[in-house]
């Protein structure tokens, strides 16, 4: 471990990289030293607005890699953006924490793992979920046995994003979008992979639109992706961004010897139990990137340099959440299950 400050550029001055910023200010091993945005005025007001002194303006990422103080790069720019500048912060030897979805295709997907792998740097990609208080707690329900052997999980994604939806008028479009689980499912996607703990195999998927706006997205805004794991347990994931009603992020896991329904349980392992039993926690239950636990996801990232271990949710862990997203696309165009990994 060291005494000294670990520096740390922001790389976009968007929604969520204020929650970046208030997470690092927050942590006692990182300074921000630098921030990046295509615009330097816009740099210079995100730092005074986040009363961040000393804190560099740059208009490119290779601008702000010449401080050899910064030694984390937490990138936050729209989608398609992330691997190209993933890959330039890992291959100048930076430790990443990258917004997601990484990428928006196999290629640009694999490659940034490829450099993140090589440059042997540190990596975590924000499915800030995992550290929600609800998923703690149904990890941890899991870790002793309530559920037993999981054979069946649903993890649902549901939120209308609408014009006055922060981002709406570039994640709509699939060059920046991708598709509705890369968009925003792709929560819902890891969620299923955390709790059932297996290896994705095979991918199923349909898609649609509602008749009634068709051309509000340039992709099918909805999907029910089924997917089938080594072990032998199913998930589906269904995501809408057209839903009409409040933001819904719903978790059913179903095991041999119990059901964990979002915070309710029901177990065999509590003998003369009549129903559910509610735990009182913090559900993921908006949209609102304040109400994300950044700070927690941030903390395990410093942890993880300071002490030189791996991320549980490290750049090829999120390789396998992305690529059945990418798999849930290809299946619903071309009418087939698609096999897993993806090459």
């Amino acid at each position: 471990m060291t005494s000294e400050l670990l520096g740390v550029g922001v790389v976009g001055t968007g929604w969520v990289s204020g929650e970046h910023a208030r997470a690092f200010r927050g942590n006692p091993h990182t300074e921000i030293r630098a921030v990046v945005s295509r615009e330097r005025s816009r740099a210079e007001a995100w730092a005074r607005k986040h009363g961040i002194e000393n804190c560099r303006p740059c208009t490119s990422v290779a601008e702000m890699l010449r401080d050899d103080a910064i030694r984390i790069v937490s990138i936050c720019t729209p989608h398609h953006l992330h691997a190209e500048q993933g890959i330039e912060a890992a291959e100048a030897g930076r430790h990443v924490l990258v917004e997601k979805p990484v990428a928006l295709d196999l290629a640009s997907l694999h490659a940034l793992a490829g450099a993140v792998s090589r440059a042997g740097v540190k990596s975590v990609v924000s499915f800030v979920l995992r550290w929600n208080p609800l998923f703690e707690n149904i990890k941890a329900q899991l870790a002793q046995g309530l559920a037993g052997e999981l054979f069946y999980a649903e993890v649902d994604y549901l939120h209308a994003i609408g014009p006055d939806y922060a981002g709406h008028a570039w994640i709509t479009q699939k060059r920046y979008g991708g598709n509705a689980l890369l968009t925003a499912g792709c929560h819902a996607v890891d969620a299923l992979r955390w709790f059932v703990g297996a290896e994705a195999v095979e991918v199923s998927a349909y898609a649609n639109r509602s008749r009634s706006n068709p051309m509000s997205f340039g992709y099918e805004p909805n999907s029910v992706t089924i997917v089938k794991f080594a072990n032998g347990a199913m998930g589906k994931v269904a995501t809408s961004l057209e839903s009409v009603g409040p933001y819904t992020f719903n978790i059913a896991l179903y095991g041999d010897r119990g059901t964990i329904r979002n915070n309710q349980v029901f177990t065999r392992c509590w003998p003369g139990q009549k129903g559910w039993a509610t735990v009182p926690t913090i559900l993921p239950d908006t949209a609102d990137v304040a109400h994300h636990p950044f700070a927690g996801e941030i903390n395990h990232l410093v942890q993880c340099i300071l002490e030189d271990r791996k991320s549980h949710c490290n750049l090829a862990d999120a390789v396998k959440t992305h690529e059945i997203c990418l798999a849930s696309e290809v299946s619903a165009v071309e009418g087939r299950p698609v096999r897993l990994p993806l090459k």
